[in-house]
């Protein structure tokens, strides 16, 4: 089994779309104010055209099974991107995926010049939020920028520069 990593193609809008409604249901957070009702999770390779974005895929042989990004998200403060939609399918998870993927988005953050990275999630993803602290993301006590997620409740920042 190979497992590739590659920047978002048009021919993987569908099936990333798929990945992420299906963990956020998984996960009982498939519910208004999440990317799982956002318009563009299905449009996914045209909202990361936008500069300064960049969305990674993961797939094993012919199947996605995660991906992640790095977007410029309006209202954050200069310098600042946010790490948006990493999703992993759970028949792909416990394999270190998760933490590839988000090497390498801090990796592309840092080509395009950003010194810090935030995130927001929620409780449910619990795992996910043990996984960012473990790759140095900090807790906040509000939230940066407009995401327009009003559900999600964590919200953390990473200095790429440390």
């Amino acid at each position: 089994m190979s497992l590739t990593f590659h920047q978002i193609c048009l021919q993987d809008n569908i099936q990333i779309a798929k990945v992420i409604r299906s963990v956020l249901k998984e996960h009982g957070v498939d519910k208004p104010g999440t990317v799982y009702t956002d318009p563009t999770t299905d449009a996914l390779f045209q909202l990361f055209q936008t500069p300064g974005s960049i969305y990674w895929i993961a797939k094993q042989d012919d199947e996605i099974i995660g991906g992640c990004g790095i977007f410029p998200t309006a209202g954050l403060p200069e310098g600042y991107a946010e790490l948006v939609k990493l999703y992993v399918a759970s028949s792909a998870r416990g394999k270190g995926i998760g933490y590839q993927l988000m090497e390498i988005c801090f990796e592309s953050a840092r080509k395009m010049g950003y010194k810090k990275l935030y995130l927001e999630t929620l409780p449910e993803l619990n795992k996910a939020v043990s996984l960012y602290q473990r790759l140095g993301f900090e807790f906040l006590k509000e939230p940066l920028g407009d995401s327009g997620h009003f559900a999600c409740d964590i919200w953390m920042e990473k200095d790429l520069l440390k």
